[in-house]
């Protein structure tokens, strides 16, 4: 099976960008493959002018760069047996964020102490929200509609992991309106680094809840940490180059990932009508879990489309390990979002959305 290679940032910051390593053309051919066979084309004919001795030596520098792709590979490696050593540190760190999350443990005044960050802002204005809700209290009670008030006794930090879902633009891309109360009841999200094959899982743990079985669902990720053998000199990192999800027990009729829907078709020469049911894939962050496989044939159009979803699928994993399990607070607060999740409002009929329930008639033979 054909790897997907993505345009990543590694640990050691710098950007590893990949693309099929098949070593056949995608069914498409895009404008920046037309620049690259360009600038390929010029810098060997650029080289065909230079003198024979010259070329001959450009080898033997190609060689000593092959020797420190080499040494640069042992140095990811031990990079990748560093982290493994140091999720074992952390560990501890997000298990007591964990049970903070859920509720069953409350941090004591010792444990709340942050010198560095002043609150004072944040209490003033979790006053005034108190005395706002003190006096809208009246019309709340007489707006049978309105959505009841936070119980101040309320356990651990409701939807934690919902809101930094919502918060961070590329998962709230992913995450549905039917996906919510799901994830309402995700309580941690843990990393497992893996030595065999190389690479790291990814552990969602849920509460029981009334939509699937499973206490956890898992998404595993392999990397590689040395150059290929048929193109060593584009070595510019590790890289993820194939994941596998799980299977979700889900309860009867509560299955997010797939819809129904109807359709007509006519008869050619009766001319009656019938209404076809079948279930088609619905948008869910769940599909995340379904992860596409490459097909055998990578010289098609299809396989083309694969390996981009795999890319953004790459994508997504990457940033969750680094990003969303190590930095939760910050995303959860805010702090430490990106640009691009700043929130920007969508103008008013910029846009239409097809009903999911539009009937279509197409005519049959049967």
């Amino acid at each position: 099976m054909g790897s997907v290679k993505q345009s990543k940032k590694t640990r050691s910051g710098r950007t590893s960008t990949s693309e099929s390593e098949s070593g056949q053309e995608d069914g498409i051919v895009r404008s920046e493959d037309i620049i690259h066979y360009l600038s390929r084309s010029v810098h060997t004919e650029t080289l065909a002018a230079l003198p024979p001795a010259v070329r001959r030596r450009i080898k033997a520098l190609r060689l000593l760069q092959k020797e420190f792709m080499d040494i640069e590979a042992k140095f990811y490696s031990e990079v990748h047996e560093l982290e493994c050593k140091y999720a074992k540190m952390y560990q501890p760190l997000f298990d007591k964020r964990a049970q903070v999350v859920v509720g069953t443990h409350e941090p004591t005044d010792e444990e709340c102490n942050t010198p560095w960050h002043d609150d004072t802002k944040e209490e003033e204005l979790a006053k005034a929200v108190q005395n706002a809700a003190i006096e809208d209290k009246d019309k709340s009670e007489e707006n049978k509609n309105a959505e009841p008030p936070m119980d101040p006794n309320v356990k651990g930090i409701p939807d934690f992991w919902l809101t930094i879902f919502k918060n961070v633009s590329k998962l709230s891309e992913m995450v549905q309106e039917h996906d919510e109360p799901i994830l309402k009841s995700l309580h941690d999200i843990k990393v497992q680094m893996n030595d065999d094959p190389l690479g790291f899982t990814l552990e969602f743990h849920f509460a029981p809840n009334d939509f699937f079985e499973n206490a956890v669902l898992t998404k595993q990720y392999s990397m590689k940490f040395k150059p290929d053998d048929e193109s060593p000199l584009e070595f510019e990192g590790p890289e993820i180059y194939a994941c596998k999800g799980c299977d979700i027990v889900w309860k009867k009729g509560k299955n997010v990932t797939v819809k129904t829907i109807k359709k007509k078709q006519k008869h050619k020469s009766r001319g009656s009508v019938r209404t076809v049911t079948k279930l088609v894939q619905a948008d869910s962050f769940f599909n995340f879990f379904s992860p596409p496989s490459v097909p055998e044939d990578l010289n098609s159009t299809i396989a083309s489309d694969t390996q981009m979803l795999l890319a953004l699928d790459f994508e997504v994993g990457h940033y969750i390990r680094e990003r969303v399990v190590s930095r939760a607070v910050l995303l959860y607060t805010g702090e430490g979002l990106d640009e691009e999740d700043e929130d920007y409002e969508e103008e008013e009929d910029s846009y239409s959305e097809e009903d999911s329930g539009t009937e279509e008639v197409s005519e049959t033979e049967d």
